[in-house]
């Protein structure tokens, strides 16, 4: 069994669910099914990575709403549509919008189990960003309120005269703020330090 990956088999169609866990767990994968996709979001655990192979036609809510539901919670696992209530329009939408694939059933075993292992690869990636993306998050909530304002003012470009004027400080505090920006921060330079910020989506003062 590969223990590091996990297929969520997500339908309203007992049969398939088996003959799919049966297939799957042949070629090693650690399989969870689910009878809906609000069964998935009860019971789901995405603590590592893996793939979603999801229904779009099912009482309740639909794989399409599933979808947007779990990148609305920035998912890392992988989605694969697998549905006979599909069309183009409706594939197009869906690889637009995150998907990794959009299959019509039945699709072939060496097809699925392809897009599978795509799809595990594609939440490997996403994993290891996620990570990075937490521990920054968490290095930012770490810093006190200046030095986030600091921080700010540092990417956006302004060198430590002109922050110490507009803080109203001496531009020797704000190289120490600036210090314990970069430490705390885990970044080697200013370019890395920008880099951090737009990872986290921070608005930076511009210069002026």
């Amino acid at each position: 069994m590969k223990e590091h990956e996990s297929i969520h088999l997500v339908d309203d169609e007992p049969a398939l669910l088996k003959a799919l866990s049966r297939l799957l767990r042949s070629e090693g994968f650690d399989v969870k099914t689910y009878g809906s996709a609000e069964d998935f979001l009860k019971k789901g655990k995405i603590d590592r990575p893996g793939c979603i192979v999801l229904d779009e036609s099912m009482p309740g809510m639909a794989g399409t709403e599933l979808h947007r539901e779990l990148l609305g919670r920035e998912c890392v696992l992988s989605v694969i549509f697998l549905t006979a209530h599909g069309d183009i329009p409706m594939g197009v939408r869906a690889i637009k919008e995150g998907a990794t694939d959009f299959l019509t059933k039945p699709a072939k075993d060496t097809e699925l189990i392809s897009c599978i292992k795509n799809g595990i690869e594609k939440s490997r990636r996403l994993f290891a960003e996620q990570a990075v993306l937490n521990t920054l998050r968490e290095r930012h909530e770490a810093l006190s309120r200046r030095e986030r304002e600091v921080m700010e003012h540092v990417v956006g470009g302004l060198p430590n005269k002109r922050i110490a004027e507009m803080l109203g400080v001496v531009e020797q505090t704000i190289k120490v703020h600036r210090g314990r920006v970069m430490e705390k921060m885990g970044a080697e330079s200013l370019a890395q330090l920008v880099l951090f910020a737009e990872r986290l989506g921070l608005t930076c003062k511009p210069a002026v």
